[in-house]
């Protein structure tokens, strides 16, 4: 007989959905909180993340009956459509370039093929991860009839009016940080004012996404309790090379054109305690973790808040732990001499930056926010300071108002990149923009025609595909001919290669033209950009 299991008596099991195996740190923290407020509860972590692709339906039954969970709480991570690199039995990137602009037939029908593996993979998964939800939550229907089913994560969030389609009735689908949601509805308490809706009751309120999380300060994960619920913890501690994840804030306050990243977190800044972090990092560190992948947006998300990067790499160093290594994105205009001192002396052995272009002139007009100018000068405090390891730099080319003049520049930037880290430093990370929903890019996509409202962004289909990987004409078969002709000559050194047949197709400018851009009167507005 089914019997509805009193609120004092919830057993919340996190399932973290198939990905790549990257330390669950959403999960993690949810659980932490759950527990520091709601101590009497009990919790699991499942991560599918660890499991081989043949056994995921079993281990989840498996865990379900042993564990008889009353909420099911699944984190799918990402539906990355557009990925420049392997993925999904193949490069995608690669394939749409071979299938779009190849001239010779053979080469063409291999993109075909290539992208119709991709396309079957992706729909795969897709059902899968859906049938995986639905699947759990009916077997845990099965112990207690009135078990329900939250869903969250980063695919969530980007996807979520589109995914409501497909859940089961009565599934909660959360838009963002989790933490406050599952304190509300643990409580008994209205929870439809958080960034949520409820599937088959409500539909998502108009720009949910672009609404402001609810404030949270959070204090170091108890990883103690954390290896007390999930039996594969360990999992992440055993490779030397895995980049265990620790959050040091929330929110990004910028309005890059093409990135989901600030209406998914939110524009506030919200800092952890230094001291905080410290002692997370801490725990992992006595267990052996000396890699740490400072999960933030943006580490220094802007110059304001250069005093906290300060102070919490300072308190690094006071910990003791002199032989650890990090990595983090990084907005390198908001560097200091200080900072850059500190960054060298608490092991900073790789970090990324986004600049996207090497055109003071496009990074204006994408609202990007940054000197290009000021980040040349603080990557050479940088190498002083003593920073000798590995920089990504991303560029995505062929944004709004890209030309031949703004190639040549992003060229001559490039190099100047090289000449202070060292070319075999310096590795550029080629991306074509696949463009998001909630972004000033789909707003200027619909402007202009390209898209039309109600399409469908989690589509593979071949014409919507090709709007949504952008890479718009005139140049967009110039740069499919580009990064052809570099998979075919160099095809483990593909960003490099790009650099140098662009610079030997179009030449490179002076430097000086790359970092002056005139203000333009309309800079703000990117739908009017020619």
């Amino acid at each position: 007989m089914k019997v509805k299991t009193p609120m004092m008596e919830n057993r919340i099991l996190y399932v973290r959905l198939p990905c790549n195996p990257i330390f669950p740190i959403g999960v993690v923290y949810l659980a932490d909180h759950v527990h520091k407020l709601f101590p009497n509860i009990e919790q699991r972590i499942f991560d599918l993340g660890t499991v081989p692709p043949l056994d995921y339906y079993s281990a989840l039954d498996r865990c379900i009956d042993e564990f008889k969970p009353t909420l099911l709480v699944f984190s799918w991570r990402d539906i990355q459509i557009y990925a420049p690199v392997g993925g999904r039995g193949g490069n995608p990137l690669q394939n749409a370039f071979e299938f779009y602009y190849a001239k010779n037939p053979f080469i063409k029908l291999r993109g075909a093929l290539g992208g119709l593996r991709i396309f079957i993979a992706y729909y795969v998964e897709l059902w899968r991860n859906l049938g995986l939800i639905k699947r759990g939550l009916k077997r845990a229907q099965k112990y207690n009839s009135q078990a329900r089913a939250i869903v969250g994560g980063g695919a969530v969030s980007v996807f979520y009016e589109q995914l409501g389609k497909s859940l089961p009735k009565q599934t909660i689908i959360s838009v963002g940080e989790g933490e406050t949601l599952l304190e509300k509805l643990l409580s008994g308490k209205e929870f439809r004012d958080e960034r949520c809706y409820v599937v088959g009751e409500t539909q998502p309120r108009d720009r949910l996404i672009h609404e402001q999380p609810t404030p949270l300060e959070k204090s170091a994960c108890n990883y103690d309790y954390i290896e007390s619920i999930w039996s594969d913890f360990n999992y992440y501690l055993q490779e030397e090379d895995f980049y265990i994840g620790v959050q040091t804030k929330r929110g990004c306050p910028h309005n890059c054109c093409y990135c989901v990243y600030t209406v998914v977190e939110g524009k506030q800044v919200r800092i952890n305690p230094a001291d905080e972090v410290v002692a997370e990092m801490r725990q992992l560190y006595d267990r052996g973790i000396r890699n740490f992948w400072f999960t933030d947006a943006q580490f220094i998300p802007a110059r304001r808040f250069i005093n906290d990067a300060v102070e919490l790499l300072q308190k690094i160093v006071d910990s003791g732990m002199t032989d650890i290594h990090w990595a983090a994105y990084i907005r390198a205009d908001n560097l200091t001499p200080e900072l850059c001192e500190l960054m060298a002396k608490t092991g900073m052995n790789y970090f990324e930056i986004g600049i996207t272009s090497g055109s003071q002139e496009l990074v204006r007009k994408m609202r990007m926010g940054y000197n290009l100018r000021t980040v040349l000068q603080n990557c050479r405090d940088l190498k002083a300071a003593g920073f000798n390891d590995l920089v990504s730099v991303n560029y995505s080319f062929n944004v709004i108002d890209e030309r031949p003049e703004t190639i040549r520049q992003t060229i001559a930037y490039h190099r100047e990149l090289e000449r202070i880290f060292g070319a075999d430093k310096v590795e550029p990370a080629i991306f074509f923009i696949g463009l998001q929903p909630h972004t000033h890019l789909e707003e200027y996509a619909f402007k202009e025609g390209i898209l039309k409202p109600g399409y469908n962004p989690m589509s593979l289909m071949p014409w919507t595909a090709k709007k949504l990987l952008w890479n718009p004409e005139p140049l967009g078969s110039f740069f499919g001919e580009v990064c052809l002709q570099a998979w075919q000559q160099n095809p483990n050194d593909f960003g490099r290669e790009v650099m140098k047949i662009l610079e030997e197709k179009l030449g490179c400018a002076d430097l000086e033209e790359a970092l002056s851009a005139p203000i333009e009167s309309k800079e703000k507005q990117l739908a009017g950009v020619s």
